[in-house]
């Protein structure tokens, strides 16, 4: 057992350096100092980081909480928080490690009764957390003293490492049981910036943590996250020097940026996934066959050329290069009208199907545009979608409460696929509802996929769990993007990932 659970670990991490990174910061001498404005298109929603969803919420809490364990730019799972681990022959066991020396920002010592008590706020389910299915297989947290933390799974979990990473996993304070941790004055992580001031819906302003455990990190002062709605302003700022960095969602701000024009722009291959979510749970779309019909109709390589001018690549459920299922094993995958009409025929709906599909204002910027391209699309079997615009705000709301018909949206992609899919399509998975969709294949595939220590026939389970997934079309999955990063070229030391994240501002720095 021992040998084959390590094995697969290091095959898998292996495996996910296949995703590369856009850029590795060449060697300088990094300067002390300087406030970095930061630009993107929506404001943060809260502070908690165990329930915040929304990609900007998430890109800021994690320059102030730090998690477990971390990843870099290859997916590769490093020490966070933990400084060392080791699991038990039988893969039963985790013992953790924690760094000495950490402290809250508001100063109080990093302990492992920290860590205990936020792993059991995560599995509470009052607490609502948005990974909480990745953890459910802890049976009990022990903290033999202050800086170990032992943790007792119920079978062995090659995800576990990976999970204890996420943005969403993020170690919080003991003393904050009782607080309302997305009030602002409760805001206190480990991280390499503290909370410094909000103005909502203009900016948040973060102060270098002097007391970092990582030596001379960050080297800037402050990070003021700037509220910019139109990416073709937060453009205009880069170019007007106003703005040192920036987030960028839409392909036509982001490759209108040239090499030599003084700005660098990072392009990095996304797994978050572009996904038109439909409610199995309303009619029409507790019907298969009309679901299936959707799928067969979606040419989904128009929608990435119309939206996203051709920045992307069709995906099924996979994003993760290893695990993946060549498209054309994947039902629907090349269109068919013909037979979607036969499908909508047969499902007794060929005289029309109607429906609404809610999509945000902000984040992603190109949600509309699929929308409108996948409207025309389905007019041809004779289906009419209508859309409903929100501000990101309202969307997330509506989202969470699977309160539609059908989403647009731009879902997170996660480092192992057991991360990618338990929340959403294990029927006890904390976010089975927003994926309104129960099947006991995909339980019985999920929890093959969770036990199984061969690494083949785990890839071989998670590629029979997507081809399943997609058959039975609870959503249709359309492509993967790219993560863009614009900044000055004076901006050094930021390593770009595959993750819609900023983390590694922790170690940029300004050259002048």
């Amino acid at each position: 057992m021992t040998k084959r659970f390590m094995l697969l670990l290091a095959v898998l991490l292996l495996a996910l350096v296949a995703v590369q990174p856009a850029r590795l910061t060449q060697a300088q001498t990094p300067k002390q100092g300087g406030t970095l404005v930061v630009a993107q298109n929506a404001d943060i929603k809260g502070f908690d980081p165990h329930t915040q969803p929304d990609f900007p919420t998430v890109r800021a809490l994690g320059l102030i909480y730090e998690s477990l364990t971390t990843v870099d730019a290859t997916l590769k799972v490093l020490p966070g928080l933990a400084e060392s681990w080791k699991f038990s022959d039988d893969g039963l066991t985790l013992t953790l490690n924690l760094r000495k020396g950490v402290k809250f920002h508001n100063g109080d010592a990093l302990t492992s009764a920290d860590v205990k008590y936020t792993l059991q706020r995560i599995l509470d389910e009052k607490t609502k957390a948005l990974v909480r299915s990745n953890f459910v297989d802890i049976k009990s947290v022990d903290t033999p003293d202050e800086n170990t933390v032992v943790l007792t799974l119920a079978q062995p979990n090659v995800s576990i490492l990976a999970a204890l990473a996420d943005a969403n996993a993020a170690i919080v304070s003991a003393k904050s049981a009782g607080q309302d941790l997305n009030d602002q004055k409760n805001v206190n992580g480990t991280g390499a910036f503290k909370f410094e001031s909000w103005e909502p819906n203009q900016r948040l302003v973060l102060a270098a943590n002097k007391e970092y455990w990582q030596k001379d990190l960050p080297y800037l002062d402050k990070i003021e996250i700037r509220v910019i709605p139109e990416e073709a302003s937060i453009l205009a700022g880069l170019r007007a020097g106003e703005v040192n960095f920036a987030v960028l969602n839409d392909p036509t701000v982001a490759t209108g940026i040239k090499e030599g024009s003084g700005l660098t722009l990072l392009r990095t291959p996304a797994l978050a996934y572009h996904v038109l979510q439909l409610n199995a749970s309303r009619k029409p779309f507790d019907n298969v066959k009309v679901r299936q019909a959707i799928s067969c109709a979606i040419d989904r390589q128009q929608v990435i050329d119309t939206a996203s001018l051709g920045e992307g690549q069709v995906t099924g459920p996979n994003t993760i290069p290893l695990y993946r299922t060549p498209l054309d094993e994947l039902p629907c995958y090349k269109p068919d009208l013909d037979k979607a009409k036969k499908l909508l025929a047969d499902a007794g709906m060929d005289k029309g199907v109607q429906f609404t599909v809610i999509a945000a204002s902000g984040e992603p910027p190109t949600a509309v545009p699929e929308t409108q391209n996948i409207a025309d699309q389905l007019s041809k079997i004779g289906v009419t979608m209508k859309i409903e615009t929100l501000d990101d705000n309202t969307y997330v709301k509506r989202w969470l409460a699977a309160d539609f018909d059908a989403a647009e949206a731009l879902n997170g992609g996660r480092a192992d696929p057991h991360l990618m899919f338990i929340r959403y399509w294990s029927s006890k998975g904390n976010l089975n509802k927003v994926a309104a969709y129960n099947d006991s294949t995909l339980d019985d595939l999920l929890a093959k996929g969770q036990k199984e220590t061969d690494p083949q026939k785990r890839i071989g389970i998670y590629q029979d769990f997507e081809k399943h997934l997609v058959d039975a079309a609870p959503w249709i999955w359309l492509y993967v993007g790219y993560e863009y990063r614009a900044m000055q070229d004076s901006v050094k030391g930021y390593v770009a990932t595959p993750l819609n994240s900023i983390y590694y501002l922790r170690q940029a720095w300004l050259d002048k």
